[in-house]
Protein backbone atom coordinates (compact mmCIF):
# COMPACT_ATOMS: atom_id res chain seq x y z
CA UNK A 1 0.00 0.00 0.00
CA UNK A 2 1.40 3.66 -1.08
CA UNK A 3 1.93 5.69 1.66
CA UNK A 4 1.34 9.22 1.32
CA UNK A 5 4.70 10.62 0.55
CA UNK A 6 5.00 7.87 -1.84
CA UNK A 7 1.90 9.04 -3.50
CA UNK A 8 2.57 13.26 -3.74
CA UNK A 9 6.13 12.16 -5.53
CA UNK A 10 4.50 9.85 -8.77
CA UNK A 11 2.79 13.26 -9.65
CA UNK A 12 6.20 14.69 -10.08
CA UNK A 13 8.23 12.60 -11.70
CA UNK A 14 5.66 11.91 -14.19
CA UNK A 15 5.83 15.82 -14.96
CA UNK A 16 9.46 15.72 -14.78
CA UNK A 17 10.05 13.16 -16.45
CA UNK A 18 7.85 14.45 -19.43
CA UNK A 19 9.49 17.46 -19.57
CA UNK A 20 13.15 16.16 -19.49
CA UNK A 21 11.94 13.60 -22.43
CA UNK A 22 10.45 16.68 -24.46
CA UNK A 23 13.30 18.84 -24.51
CA UNK A 24 15.80 15.86 -25.45
CA UNK A 25 13.80 14.20 -28.34
CA UNK A 26 12.94 17.68 -29.73
CA UNK A 27 16.47 18.49 -29.63
CA UNK A 28 17.45 15.49 -31.23
CA UNK A 29 14.56 15.79 -34.11
CA UNK A 30 15.95 19.71 -34.82
CA UNK A 31 19.62 18.59 -34.95
CA UNK A 32 18.58 15.34 -37.56
CA UNK A 33 16.23 17.73 -39.18
CA UNK A 34 18.98 20.47 -40.27
CA UNK A 35 21.32 17.39 -40.83
CA UNK A 36 19.64 15.03 -42.51
CA UNK A 37 17.78 15.74 -45.83
CA UNK A 38 13.67 14.94 -45.80
CA UNK A 39 14.38 14.20 -49.20
CA UNK A 40 16.55 11.67 -49.06
CA UNK A 41 17.94 12.15 -52.61
CA UNK A 42 18.88 15.74 -52.32
CA UNK A 43 21.66 16.97 -50.57
CA UNK A 44 23.01 13.52 -49.11
CA UNK A 45 26.52 13.48 -50.22
CA UNK A 46 26.59 16.72 -48.58
CA UNK A 47 26.30 16.20 -45.29
CA UNK A 48 27.97 12.88 -45.16
CA UNK A 49 30.88 14.69 -46.74
CA UNK A 50 31.13 17.46 -44.00
CA UNK A 51 32.75 16.49 -40.53
CA UNK A 52 30.91 19.40 -38.18
CA UNK A 53 27.08 18.17 -39.39
CA UNK A 54 28.57 14.08 -38.74
CA UNK A 55 29.04 15.79 -35.41
CA UNK A 56 25.90 17.28 -34.80
CA UNK A 57 24.34 13.96 -36.07
CA UNK A 58 26.31 12.04 -33.49
CA UNK A 59 25.27 14.22 -30.95
CA UNK A 60 21.43 13.80 -31.87
CA UNK A 61 21.75 10.06 -31.69
CA UNK A 62 23.06 10.12 -28.02
CA UNK A 63 20.54 12.05 -27.24
CA UNK A 64 17.92 9.45 -27.86
CA UNK A 65 18.51 6.91 -25.42
CA UNK A 66 18.37 9.22 -22.72
CA UNK A 67 15.18 10.46 -24.48
CA UNK A 68 13.68 6.63 -24.67
CA UNK A 69 14.64 6.35 -20.90
CA UNK A 70 13.05 9.85 -19.98
CA UNK A 71 9.49 8.38 -21.83
CA UNK A 72 9.81 4.88 -19.92
CA UNK A 73 9.74 6.51 -16.90
CA UNK A 74 7.30 8.92 -17.73
CA UNK A 75 5.31 5.90 -18.70
CA UNK A 76 5.76 4.01 -15.51
CA UNK A 77 5.44 7.49 -13.08
CA UNK A 78 1.82 7.80 -14.67
CA UNK A 79 0.86 4.10 -14.60
CA UNK A 80 2.19 4.33 -10.94
CA UNK A 81 -0.09 7.52 -10.59
CA UNK A 82 -3.31 5.79 -11.61
CA UNK A 83 -3.02 3.20 -9.70
CA UNK A 84 -6.07 0.75 -9.24
CA UNK A 85 -8.52 3.25 -11.11
CA UNK A 86 -6.67 2.48 -14.15
CA UNK A 87 -8.78 0.83 -17.19
CA UNK A 88 -7.68 -2.39 -18.53
CA UNK A 89 -8.27 -0.98 -22.32
CA UNK A 90 -6.27 2.32 -22.42
CA UNK A 91 -3.98 0.97 -19.94
CA UNK A 92 -2.95 -1.64 -22.72
CA UNK A 93 -3.11 0.67 -25.24
CA UNK A 94 -1.02 3.50 -22.88
CA UNK A 95 1.83 0.59 -22.51
CA UNK A 96 1.70 -0.69 -25.69
CA UNK A 97 1.65 2.30 -27.99
CA UNK A 98 4.18 3.89 -25.33
CA UNK A 99 6.60 0.87 -25.92
CA UNK A 100 6.18 0.18 -29.50
CA UNK A 101 6.98 4.01 -29.60
CA UNK A 102 10.49 3.78 -28.01
CA UNK A 103 11.48 0.46 -30.66
CA UNK A 104 10.84 2.48 -33.70
CA UNK A 105 12.51 5.78 -32.17
CA UNK A 106 15.50 3.75 -31.49
CA UNK A 107 14.99 2.09 -34.25
CA UNK A 108 14.81 5.14 -36.41
CA UNK A 109 18.48 6.26 -34.46
CA UNK A 110 19.83 3.06 -35.28
CA UNK A 111 19.47 3.22 -38.99
CA UNK A 112 20.75 6.64 -38.71
CA UNK A 113 23.69 5.27 -37.38
CA UNK A 114 24.41 2.83 -39.71
CA UNK A 115 24.45 5.91 -42.14
CA UNK A 116 26.73 7.56 -40.43
CA UNK A 117 29.15 4.01 -39.80
CA UNK A 118 28.89 3.29 -43.54
CA UNK A 119 29.87 7.33 -44.35
CA UNK A 120 32.85 7.04 -41.65
CA UNK A 121 34.29 3.95 -43.60
CA UNK A 122 37.32 3.96 -45.41
CA UNK A 123 36.60 4.30 -49.45
CA UNK A 124 32.41 5.06 -48.62
CA UNK A 125 31.45 7.35 -51.20
CA UNK A 126 28.06 8.46 -50.41
CA UNK A 127 25.58 8.64 -52.70
CA UNK A 128 23.54 5.66 -54.92
CA UNK A 129 20.84 3.19 -53.47
CA UNK A 130 22.31 2.71 -50.42
CA UNK A 131 22.03 6.24 -49.09
CA UNK A 132 18.73 6.21 -50.70
CA UNK A 133 17.91 2.79 -48.66
CA UNK A 134 19.09 4.52 -45.68
CA UNK A 135 17.10 7.70 -45.81
CA UNK A 136 13.86 6.55 -46.37
CA UNK A 137 14.20 3.76 -43.94
CA UNK A 138 15.03 6.43 -41.38
CA UNK A 139 12.32 8.81 -42.32
CA UNK A 140 10.14 5.79 -42.32
CA UNK A 141 10.57 4.53 -39.25
CA UNK A 142 10.55 7.89 -37.85
CA UNK A 143 7.74 9.91 -39.60
CA UNK A 144 5.43 6.98 -40.61
CA UNK A 145 5.76 4.03 -37.85
CA UNK A 146 6.99 6.10 -34.76
CA UNK A 147 5.15 9.12 -34.82
CA UNK A 148 1.63 7.41 -35.42
CA UNK A 149 2.15 5.17 -32.52
CA UNK A 150 3.16 8.44 -30.21
CA UNK A 151 -0.46 9.63 -31.84
CA UNK A 152 -2.22 6.54 -30.10
CA UNK A 153 0.04 7.58 -27.30
CA UNK A 154 -1.27 10.75 -27.16
CA UNK A 155 -4.75 9.74 -27.73
CA UNK A 156 -4.67 6.89 -24.88
CA UNK A 157 -3.29 9.01 -22.11
CA UNK A 158 -5.25 12.05 -22.52
CA UNK A 159 -8.53 9.77 -22.30
CA UNK A 160 -7.35 8.40 -18.63
CA UNK A 161 -5.93 11.79 -17.75
CA UNK A 162 -9.17 13.47 -18.31
CA UNK A 163 -11.38 10.56 -16.82
CA UNK A 164 -9.16 10.76 -13.88
CA UNK A 165 -9.00 14.52 -13.62
CA UNK A 166 -5.24 15.06 -13.90
CA UNK A 167 -5.93 16.79 -17.07
CA UNK A 168 -8.06 19.48 -18.02
CA UNK A 169 -10.59 19.58 -21.01
CA UNK A 170 -8.34 22.26 -22.88
CA UNK A 171 -4.95 19.83 -22.39
CA UNK A 172 -7.34 16.98 -23.82
CA UNK A 173 -8.45 18.81 -27.36
CA UNK A 174 -5.18 19.13 -27.55
CA UNK A 175 -4.08 16.09 -26.99
CA UNK A 176 -6.92 15.35 -29.69
CA UNK A 177 -5.49 17.73 -32.40
CA UNK A 178 -1.71 16.51 -31.67
CA UNK A 179 -3.12 13.13 -32.04
CA UNK A 180 -5.11 13.59 -35.10
CA UNK A 181 -2.06 15.99 -36.65
CA UNK A 182 0.58 12.85 -36.23
CA UNK A 183 -2.06 10.75 -37.51
CA UNK A 184 -2.03 12.11 -40.71
CA UNK A 185 0.27 15.07 -41.27
CA UNK A 186 3.60 13.38 -40.89
CA UNK A 187 5.37 12.26 -43.30
CA UNK A 188 3.71 14.87 -45.64
CA UNK A 189 4.30 17.91 -43.42
CA UNK A 190 7.77 18.51 -42.56
CA UNK A 191 8.41 19.37 -39.00
CA UNK A 192 5.44 17.88 -37.81
CA UNK A 193 6.75 15.29 -35.29
CA UNK A 194 7.79 17.84 -33.41
CA UNK A 195 4.13 18.15 -32.25
CA UNK A 196 4.31 15.48 -29.96
CA UNK A 197 7.46 16.50 -27.66
CA UNK A 198 5.78 19.52 -27.53
CA UNK A 199 2.67 18.15 -26.55
CA UNK A 200 4.65 16.17 -23.87
CA UNK A 201 6.26 19.68 -22.49
CA UNK A 202 2.80 20.99 -22.10
CA UNK A 203 1.52 18.46 -20.10
CA UNK A 204 4.87 17.76 -18.20
CA UNK A 205 4.86 21.32 -17.13
CA UNK A 206 0.93 21.57 -16.48
CA UNK A 207 1.48 17.95 -14.15
CA UNK A 208 4.54 19.98 -11.84
CA UNK A 209 2.70 23.30 -11.93
CA UNK A 210 -0.47 21.63 -10.74
CA UNK A 211 1.63 19.55 -8.19
CA UNK A 212 3.18 22.79 -6.75
CA UNK A 213 -0.04 24.52 -6.35
CA UNK A 214 -1.92 21.45 -4.35
CA UNK A 215 0.97 19.81 -2.73
CA UNK A 216 -1.63 18.77 -0.34
CA UNK A 217 -3.67 15.83 -2.47
CA UNK A 218 -1.99 13.78 -4.90
CA UNK A 219 -3.95 13.60 -7.85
Amino acid sequence: MKTRGQALRTPRAAGTAGVVFALLLAAAIVMIRLAIPSEPGKGTGEWLTDPSRRREVRTALELVPFAGISFLWFMGAVRAHIGDAEDKFLATVFLGSGLVFVATLFGAAAAAGSLLATADAAGAEPGGQLWLFGGHFTYGLLTTYSMRMAAVFIFSTSSIGYRLGVLPRPLTVLGALVGLALLFMTGSVAWSELAFPLWALVVGIHILVRTAANPSGSR
